[in-house]
């Protein structure tokens, strides 16, 4: 096993190629020498059900690893009842959703405490989550909930947050944003003890088994004293975090994790130069 590596939607390059549409995605991933691809739903699941059961089987047949972002609008940690409801329902037709592209991670945003102490939040988010897993069994869907951390101050999703939420049930697993918590840490990612400390968290408080094939999305993230403003790209070094000791890392430890790069229009590119550092590092 190794880890993967590919982009979180389509590139600059992918609308430049003259491809018309994401079932030529997993192709052009491929053709990159790249190995993931996350389908982006962050406005919604606009595509019907027989283009994405397309995509899934372009994805098998290109050898693509797939995954899903769930909507943005999903809010696990709304003060309103029925925007929680809701909330399941998105996450349940995410799901399906997830199923036809043959994803076995979604990824959710674990809410906002924005209006309401974190410790509030927490419980609110986690019973969406709890009704969420319920309704997901029921359905007979095994698609892993990615509870991913966030880069905001005002957000739900620091590490802890997250492993804590991820403890509640066999279908959470954690989805860490380094680019996020380093914006959160206001640039505490800078070495690769930094990285080793968020493998080590993880491994502990939930099992070694969950760094092993952890889901991740990396970028460079600008910041300020609240947090996260914008993704960059690679060429842009002013804001981290550098990706290569995540790479060394990575390889010192022998693990495949799925990273998909999230930079502003050049995940693609972003992602191969990561692939390439990690099998300098695990050849090296």
């Amino acid at each position: 096993m190794a880890a993967l590596f590919g982009p979180g939607g389509n590139c600059e390059l992918f609308a430049r190629s003259g491809a018309r549409s994401t079932l030529q995605a997993p192709a052009f991933v491929a053709g990159m020498g790249l190995d993931a691809y996350e389908y982006e739903a962050g406005r919604g699941i606009n595509a019907s059900p027989d283009t994405l059961a397309a995509i899934g089987a372009e994805a098998r047949r290109c050898g693509i690893k797939m995954s899903f972002h769930t909507p943005y609008f999903i809010s696990l940690s709304s003060v309103e009842p029925e925007k929680r409801a809701k909330s399941v329902g998105y996450i349940t037709d995410s799901a399906a959703a997830s199923a036809l592209l043959g994803a076995e991670v979604m990824v959710v945003h674990c809410g906002s405490c924005a209006s309401v102490p974190r410790d509030t939040a927490m419980g609110y988010s986690a019973e969406t989550l709890l009704a969420a897993a319920e309704q997901l069994g029921k359905l007979g869907l095994g698609v892993k909930l990615g509870i991913e951390t966030m880069g905001k101050e005002n957000q739900l999703g620091t590490l802890e947050e997250v492993v804590t939420l991820c403890g509640l049930s066999p279908m959470f697993v954690p989805v860490v944003d380094f680019g996020h918590l380093n914006a959160r840490t206001l640039g505490g990612i800078k070495t690769a003890d930094d990285y080793m400390r968020i493998f080590d968290t993880i491994a502990s408080r939930l099992g070694s088994e969950y760094i092993d094939t952890l889901h991740c999305h990396f970028s460079r993230i600008e910041y300020t004293a609240k947090g996260e403003k914008r993704h960059l790209t690679f060429a842009d070094t002013e804001f981290g975090p550098d990706p290569l000791p995540l790479m060394s890392v990575i390889a010192r430890l022998g693990i495949s994790p799925t990273i998909i790069c999230e930079s502003a229009g050049t995940q693609s590119a972003d992602s191969l130069t990561m692939k390439n550092a990690y099998e300098k590092a695990k050849n090296g």
